[in-house]
């Protein structure tokens, strides 16, 4: 990474490239929006919702799916992106080679100790999921499934709770919308 590279410019990049990693994916809802979206929310919700400006904390979130979804290395992070955007990426990502049940319960445990900034991601990340459960859910997924991931991520944010009042509030306001 350029050391005289802008903001803007920073963010661009991490954009473009996440783009071109998730171009073939869709996310779950009927409509099979493109998987650009999602990084992009997340980043959206750290900025203008919580008034994040940490460049680092917001290029984390857009990339934050690229190692765990795409064939991204981590090198091919700090090559692009710095050590420290590379380490926000790394520590939000879940080791696909798990099995999912194991995984969720590593995304629990784990969650306590990462970084702020992960933190910040993580937060991001379970809020824009909840609200893609709630206005555009999964197309296979009945109430028993959004219930189950509901749960699941108050547990994962149980963990990461101290680090941003605003996005806990959000996060809880959504939780109010947990299906019976």
């Amino acid at each position: 990474m350029k050391q005289e590279t802008s903001n803007t410019a920073l963010i661009l990049n991490a954009i473009a490239f996440a783009a071109h990693k998730h171009k073939d994916q869709r996310r779950k809802d009927v409509e099979a929006s493109p998987y650009i979206n999602h990084p992009i929310a997340l980043a959206n919700c750290l900025a203008n919702e919580a008034g994040i400006e940490d460049i680092e904390v917001l290029c984390g979130a857009i990339l934050h799916d690229t190692i765990e979804d795409t064939q991204t290395s981590e090198q091919e992070l700090i090559d692009a992106f710095g050590i420290n955007i590379a380490k926000i990426v790394v520590e939000v990502s879940d080791d696909k080679s798990l099995p999912k049940a194991v995984r969720k319960q590593a995304q629990i445990d784990h969650a306590a100790h990462i970084s702020v900034n992960a933190k910040l991601v993580k937060l991001a990340d379970k809020i824009s999921n909840l609200r893609d459960i709630i206005a555009f859910p999964p197309a296979n997924w009945d109430a028993e499934r959004k219930r189950l991931y509901f749960e699941w991520a108050a547990m994962v944010v149980a963990n990461v709770r101290g680090t941003n009042a605003t996005l806990e509030a959000i996060f809880d306001g959504l939780m109010a919308n947990k299906p019976a």
